[in-house]
C-alpha cells in the first residue's frame, strides 16, 4: 500500500454566505482569533504526517498563496526593529509548508474540485480537508482517521452523530457501527427528507484511493447542477470495503456566520495569550458558567 502524504483542499468556492466580507477575501483567510481559517487545516494535516498540500483554487484567491509565502520586506522590518517575536511567528508561517496550486475554473462543485488535482495527486491515495469544517481536537481528526486507512487500505471518511432533525442538513451514511468509532458503510445519502439510513452524518475529512477520480470524470451533475462528491463515493462503496470513522473532537461549519462565531469564542478561550482575559470578560456578562474548556 503506498503511504499515505497528500491532502487536497478545495478552496475554490465564492464564500458567499459571508459576503460582504468575501467579497474580495477568500473565506479561507477569514481570521478564527489570530490564524485564518485554512491555517487550522495545513496545520491538522501536517500533525498528521501529510506534507504533499494541494489547493485547489478559483481566480481572486492568491492571498491563500501569499499568506504562505515568504515576506521578504515585511520580515526585513521586523528584524531592524528588533520586533523578534513578531518575526518568529511570520517565519513560522512562511516555512510551514509549499503549497501546489491547481485552478478551478468553473464552479462546478466539491467533486469537480477534486477531480482538478487529478494530476497534481497522481496514483497515491490521498487526503481531503474541506477547511470550512474546523475540528477542535486534542489530536488531529487526520491521524484518527489515519490510523483506520493503514490498517483496512480501504477509504475512509470522517463522521458525526447528529440528532434526527438535523438530517435534512448532511449526507448520512447507511451500514452498521463495529465498534472502536468505526462505522462499516454501505451507503449514503444527501440530506434525505424523511427515514434516514442512520444518526451518523459526513463531515468534510476524506482519506480516498485514486480511484476514485475516474468515478468522478464519469459523474454526471446531480443536485445544483454541480458535479457531487457523494455521488462518486457512492459508487466507490460498491468496489470494496468503506469505513467511516466517529471521530473525537468538536466540529464547527466555519462557512456560515454562526459556526464561524462559536468556533471564534471557542478557540478564543483556548488561546494562550488572550484566553484568559476573554473568560473574564464573557464571565462578565453572563456570570461564571463560562467553562475553561469547550472542546466537547
Amino acid at each position: 500500500m503506498t503511504a499515505l502524504r497528500t491532502c487536497v483542499f478545495p478552496c475554490a468556492g465564492f464564500g458567499t454566505r459571508f459576503f460582504p466580507a468575501t467579497k474580495v477575501i477568500p473565506k479561507e483567510m477569514l481570521p478564527l482569533v489570530d490564524k485564518p481559517i485554512l491555517q487550522y487545516g495545513i496545520e491538522e494535516a501536517l500533525g498528521s504526517g501529510l506534507d504533499k498540500l494541494i489547493v485547489v483554487m478559483s481566480k481572486g484567491k492568491d492571498a491563500i498563496l501569499d499568506h504562505f509565502d515568504r515576506t521578504a520586506e515585511l520580515e526585513r522590518s521586523l528584524q531592524e526593529r528588533k520586533k523578534n517575536d513578531l518575526l518568529s511567528e511570520v517565519e513560522t508561517v512562511s516555512t510551514m509548508a509549499d503549497l501546489i496550486s491547481v485552478r478551478q475554473k468553473e464552479a462546478l462543485g466539491l467533486g469537480h474540485a477534486v477531480l482538478q488535482a487529478k494530476d497534481a495527486v497522481g496514483n497515491e491515495p490521498f487526503a481531503v480537508v474541506l477547511p470550512d469544517d474546523v475540528i477542535l481536537a486534542n489530536e488531529p481528526c487526520l491521524l484518527q482517521m489515519r490510523r483506520v486507512f493503514e490498517e483496512t487500505g480501504r477509504p475512509v471518511i470522517a463522521l458525526m452523530e447528529v440528532s434526527a432533525a438535523e438530517t435534512t442538513r448532511y449526507g448520512i451514511v447507511a451500514g452498521n457501527m463495529l465498534g472502536n468509532r468505526r462505522f462499516h458503510i454501505t451507503d449514503m445519502v444527501e440530506k434525505p427528507k424523511v427515514n434516514p439510513p442512520s444518526h451518523y452524518a459526513i463531515i468534510g475529512r476524506y482519506i480516498l484511493p485514486p480511484d476514485v477520480f475516474p468515478l468522478l470524470e464519469k459523474t454526471e451533475r446531480g443536485a445544483g447542477g454541480e458535479i457531487q462528491l457523494t455521488d462518486a463515493l457512492r459508487e466507490l462503496v460498491r468496489t470494496g470495503d468503506f469505513y467511516g470513522y466517529v471521530f473525537e473532537g468538536k466540529r464547527y461549519d466555519a462557512g456560515e456566520k454562526l459556526g464561524y462565531l462559536k468556533a471564534t469564542v471557542d478557540y478564543a478561550l483556548r488561546h494562550p495569550a488572550v484566553g484568559s482575559e476573554f473568560r473574564t470578560y464573557l464571565q462578565s456578562l453572563f456570570g461564571n458558567d463560562v467553562p475553561k474548556n469547550r472542546q466537547n
